[in-house]
């Protein structure tokens, strides 16, 4: 099996020698916790690392880019599991027959007409139109209303060069999606349910409808498209992974963990300290932020045996990718449905991928720098 380039986990000096990176974002010093079960305590104990903290759990925070609290993700226990509930239902339906074979068809329809091209350039032509179109089977809503949200870009609040764009048109989407959803008859889609739904026995304020909308069109998009990308740059660079699941689809489980492992495309999210604590020997002031290092965690020595390779029939494999305790991923089995779909396709359909151009994406911070994903990558698919 593959190693991984070094910039895939640049935090391993410091999680050996210390557990926590001192990071500065925006103007403040964050501890980053670095190593497996140091992420999985923290991430369990909400208490003392909250995310009831509207726009500071992303990092960088994003005070500038909307204008309401996300749900249900910024809030903590007993708040997140009512606010949760209200939700569930709808990114559970990844798991239903009808919504797999949906998405399943919706890949190999891409993946079709992308080898009819001489080339396809995969982050916008490819992974983009599938995390869009796939959402629209998720949310219950036509597969047309994708077009609107391809043409908005791979991200909901930041351009290609990392600056912040203005939330408000993705705010001002919601808003009119909300208002014709009340104004027509009841339907069983995401923007209908919510319009009716109620929290602890009254209706949703407009408010909160939004921050559920927010989170499920900023969440799982550009996390979505690197890992599509991330993973098909891996196989064309690495033909004998393509040729290893091909011999038996049955491996595809275990190879989409193990991608899910390596390719993280969250480096970290953020938490706030209520009071005044110790972060791993760190002093951390009450409010300030620490940050959960997802993509340190797994590839953490004392848990993954030679982390950095990259081994498809890897088992067990307890990943942070999704996060764990409360605030467990609610688009993990969607994710999950994408990457297997893709993979599905590409063992029956695709005989080799040739990468012809690569633009890596890396996260350039003070204190590291990561490969994640792609601005641009350009391959040639070639037919089985």
């Amino acid at each position: 099996m593959s190693d991984i380039p070094d910039l895939l986990d640049p935090f391993r000096e410091a999680r050996n020698k210390d557990g926590v990176l001192q990071c500065p974002f925006q103007g403040e010093m964050v501890p980053m916790i670095l190593r497996h079960a140091d992420v999985r305590e923290a991430a369990r104990d909400w208490q003392t690392f909250s995310s009831d903290a509207p726009f500071r759990v992303p990092i960088p925070s994003e005070e500038e880019v909307r204008t309401m609290r996300q749900l249900p993700i910024e809030t903590d226990p007993p708040q997140h599991t009512d606010y949760r509930a209200i939700v569930q239902p709808f990114f559970q339906r990844a798991k239903q027959p009808e919504v797999i074979a949906k998405v399943e068809g919706l890949v190999a329809r891409e993946l079709a007409a992308a080898l009819k091209r001489d080339s396809i350039e995969v982050v916008n032509e490819f992974a983009l139109p599938v995390q869009s179109r796939a959402l629209t089977h998720l949310l219950n809503v036509p597969e047309s209303d994708a077009e609107t949200w391809i043409g908005r870009g791979i991200h909901v609040f930041r351009s290609v060069s990392g600056e912040f764009k203005s939330g408000v048109v993705l705010e001002d989407y919601l808003n009119a999606r909300f208002d014709s959803a009340a104004a027509a008859d009841p339907g069983d889609d995401f923007f209908s349910t919510l319009t009716r739904a109620t929290y602890r026995g009254r209706p949703l304020t407009r408010e909160e409808m939004m921050g559920f909308a927010n989170l499920t069109f900023a969440g799982g998009r550009d996390t979505v498209i690197h890992s599509i990308s991330s993973i098909i740059a891996h196989l064309g660079r690495h033909p004998e992974a393509l040729e290893f699941l091909r011999q038996d689809p049955g491996r595809i489980l275990h190879a989409s963990e193990e991608f899910f492992r390596v390719f993280m495309p969250l480096t970290h999210i953020g938490r706030v300290c209520p009071v005044d604590t110790n972060v791993q020997g760190v002093p951390v002031k009450a409010d300030g932020r620490v940050s959960l290092g997802w993509a340190s965690a797994n590839f953490d020595e004392t848990v993954f045996e030679s982390p950095r390779e990259i081994r498809l029939d890897r088992r067990p494999n307890p990943h942070l990718s999704f996060g764990v305790g409360a605030h467990l991923c609610l688009g993990a089995p969607h994710a999950r449905l994408i990457v297997r779909g893709l993979l599905l396709a590409l063992t029956r359909h695709v005989a080799k991928i040739t990468v012809l151009e690569a633009r890596e994406h890396i996260e350039h911070e003070a204190a590291y720098e990561r490969s994640n994903g792609f601005d641009s990558l350009i391959v040639k698919l070639t037919p089985c």
